[in-house]
């Protein structure tokens, strides 16, 4: 129940070896047969099935180079740490790439429409990517170019209005990142079920509120959540709830990642954790940007 993109990949969500699973120290049945696999004492010289099939080296459980659970698969391109930094800072590159050429050649005029029509595109691109069973390249590369234009319009909104805001929301946000990842590893944060169950459920329940305030104000119905200048501290108290969930939504990212790792997930899913950092990296930049905003007030 963690990052929608990368809920769908089992080995995101398996535990890890380390934490029960594949019994990496022994095969099954092993512990009632302390110097043998199961069905062993029978064939004291060879697996289970061995003699009555003539194989050199038979199925027998527990067999420390044999087919017992938990036990190496055979070599194959797996996903590492270095792949999923690698492909992440790829798609957040080419979206702040396409960000800038979108600053600079859309007009004002096609700010707003350009705005609303990247965004419900990119959403449509998200869900299409997470949805197939294998990981797609052109898919993730294809939602950056997409988000590259809504975040390059939503910052020059916020930019015409709040001179030099950008860039420090940029480096805040890349800061915050930088944090959470290290308080990650150094104080040895643990992901439980229910952590995950609870910023599942909160970030759900935030982004139904917020596609309700975006149909309104398509409307024009202001709900008054994501109004954009004065001093209200509703519109505060919601871009700080948005960003504390994107936070907590990047830790439960670099554990689901951390499990990916740890499972061997095949070299082709770096592509997913790298587009599920990206969707909670611009999440947070947008929330950020907004509460910058709300100071520059």
């Amino acid at each position: 129940m963690g990052n929608p993109v990368l809920g769908r990949i089992e080995q995101f969500n398996r535990p890890a070896p380390s934490q029960g699973y594949g019994y990496p120290q022994q095969g099954y049945g092993q512990q009632g047969f302390p110097q043998q696999g199961y069905g062993q004492q029978g064939f004291p010289q060879q697996g289970y099935g061995q003699q009555g099939y003539g194989q050199p080296q038979g199925y027998g459980y527990g067999q420390p180079q044999q087919y017992g659970y938990g036990q190496p698969q055979a070599p194959q391109g797996v996903m590492t740490f270095d792949d999923v930094i690698a492909k992440s800072a790829l798609v957040l590159g080419a979206i702040a790439i396409v960000a800038g050429l979108s600053w600079a050649l859309i007009p004002d005029a096609l700010m707003g429409p350009a705005m609303i029509l990247s965004a419900l595109v990119g959403f449509v691109t998200v869900l299409v990517v997470t949805m197939r069973r294998t990981a797609s390249p052109v898919g993730v590369l294809a939602y950056a170019l997409i988000e590259g234009v809504f975040i390059g319009m939503f910052s020059k909104f916020f930019e015409s209005v709040y001179p030099g805001i950008v860039v420090q929301a940029v480096m805040a946000t890349f800061a915050t990142a930088g944090v959470t990842l290290a308080a990650y590893r150094f104080f040895n944060i643990r992901v439980t079920p229910k952590f995950q169950k609870v910023v599942f459920l909160a970030t759900a329940g935030f982004a139904v509120a917020m596609l309700i305030n975006f149909v309104c104000a398509l409307f024009g119905i202001d709900l008054g959540l994501r109004s954009m200048g004065g001093n209200s501290l509703i519109v505060l108290g919601v871009a700080l709830l948005g960003a504390v969930l994107a936070v907590l939504n990047l830790v439960t990212d670099f554990d689901m990642i951390e499990r990916g790792v740890a499972n061997r997930a095949p070299a082709s899913q770096s592509w997913v954790a790298a587009l599920g950092v990206a969707v909670t990296m611009v999440w947070l930049y947008t929330e950020i940007l907004r509460i910058m905003s709300w100071f520059r007030d």
